[in-house]
């Protein structure tokens, strides 16, 4: 989607905080959810943008200049719905014709959205949908379209076989089946095009990051002035997806994939475009510098260890690490760096007591781009990190931190 440069007639930006601020939860999660005005979509949608490897809005300038600040705040909280229900990356069943996925999608939220969107939107319990109810998932409305669609084509085939010919009698208009699949046409006012098209490294990185935001933006509003009109079963819904053990493995792939930084060197294989044969061009080379700091008090077990370094082994092809032993301070000459494609066996090489400032200064002091803690958490909390920094441990510890922080903290299985 190629985004609209000189267009001035509608700035979406502009106008977000004053349309939701009876809105606390989709304000929280609007100000972290880039919005971008493009011609390319003739009303608005939402997609992970692959160069970011984040969700993004798009919106048509124009088509939000001519609705009313309510259907403008209707079709906000319709886009961002689809993104905290994961509409937009892989939630889609298999084998599923798009076109029927959409509509699903479309009446779970807009049933939440009654009177708040344009007219003519998908909505259960009126028009074609007036025998649906209102407040099902997108699963369960996506049974109830599977049956209106056999049901409208078998009438469509009883229709023309009365006729003899094909002809769009009575019968076949009246299910508003033009594209011939059984189903009403319009009524789907924004863009689902761009759903499930980036790669999966993209999207895992992509929801890792969106568990983040909407983590943040439901805090705000316990703290705060309460969720607006966040229904109790969505925000039920919410607030047990965070609470959704995660995939400790993805995370970290997800963690060296946002740590990865660009270096660039000089080399004269490569022409410079704007001065060439004068000065030397240059090569990006892309390669996360990952330092993993492995607590070595007694306390860290020996499967804690093996189930983490069994991982590492995979994500080697991805990065290499610095495997930096530590208890209460970091022994250099045990210091090693784990090389892409290599295989390394989990050992313990130190024993004593724990204190995380001795890895962090070490860390800090090196330049790395991001910093994983292997450790049991049994101890008080250390001084800030230059770069990114997670921690690892297991459910029982992870539950029981001797410290708060704010940085990811990992469950592994054992």
């Amino acid at each position: 989607m190629e985004e609209t440069k000189n267009d001035t007639s509608f700035d979406l930006n502009m106008h977000t905080a004053r349309l939701l601020m009876q809105e606390p939860f989709f304000a929280a999660l609007s100000r972290r959810i880039n919005k971008s005005a493009t011609k390319s979509v003739p009303t608005a949608g939402v997609r992970v943008n692959p160069n970011t490897s984040q969700f993004e809005m798009v919106y048509n300038p124009e088509f939000f200049d001519k609705l009313s600040d309510e259907h403008r705040t209707g079709v906000l909280k319709h886009e961002f719905y689809h993104i905290i229900f994961e509409h937009v990356t892989d939630r889609k069943p298999k084998d599923i014709n798009p076109r029927i996925w959409n509509f699903a999608t479309d009446l779970s939220i807009n049933s939440h959205l009654q009177g708040m969107l344009p007219e003519g939107c998908l909505m259960p319990g009126e028009g074609p949908f007036a025998d649906f109810p209102t407040g099902l998932s997108a699963e369960a409305y996506l049974e109830l379209l599977k049956k209106m669609q056999q049901d409208n084509q078998d009438k469509q085939s009883g229709d023309e076989g009365e006729t003899g010919e094909g002809e769009e009698g009575e019968g076949s208009s009246g299910s508003g089946s033009g594209s011939g699949d059984g189903l009403p046409d319009g009524g789907q006012f924004d863009s689902h095009d761009e759903w499930g098209q980036g790669d999966s490294t993209s999207n895992e990185i992509a929801k890792e990051r969106l568990k983040d935001i909407v983590k943040k933006a439901s805090e705000e509003c316990e703290r705060g002035s309460g969720w607006g009109t966040v229904p109790a079963d969505v925000r039920r819904n919410i607030l047990d997806n965070l609470k959704t053990r995660v995939d400790w493995k993805k995370v970290l792939r997800y963690f060296i994939k946002t740590s990865t930084r660009a270096n660039k060197r000089s080399t004269v294989k490569r022409l410079n475009k704007r001065y060439a044969y004068i000065h030397s061009g240059s090569k990006v080379t892309r390669r996360a510098r990952i330092a993993i700091s492995i607590d070595q008090s007694g306390s860290v077990s020996d499967e804690m260890l093996a189930a983490f370094f069994s991982e590492l082994n995979k994500l080697a092809k991805l990065a290499t690490f610095t495997v930096v032993p530590f208890d209460t301070r970091v022994d250099e000459s045990l210091v090693y760096e784990w090389k892409q494609g290599q295989h390394q066996k989990a050992e313990r090489v130190m024993c004593g007591g724990t204190c995380f400032n001795a890895p962090t200064e070490y860390v800090n002091k090196k330049g790395f781009d991001g910093h994983i803690l292997l450790t049991d958490l049994m101890a008080p909390k250390p001084k800030a990190s230059k770069c990114q920094r997670m921690w690892m441990t297991t459910k029982y510890y992870a539950d029981r931190p001797y410290f708060k922080t704010n940085e990811r903290i990992i469950a592994v299985d054992v």
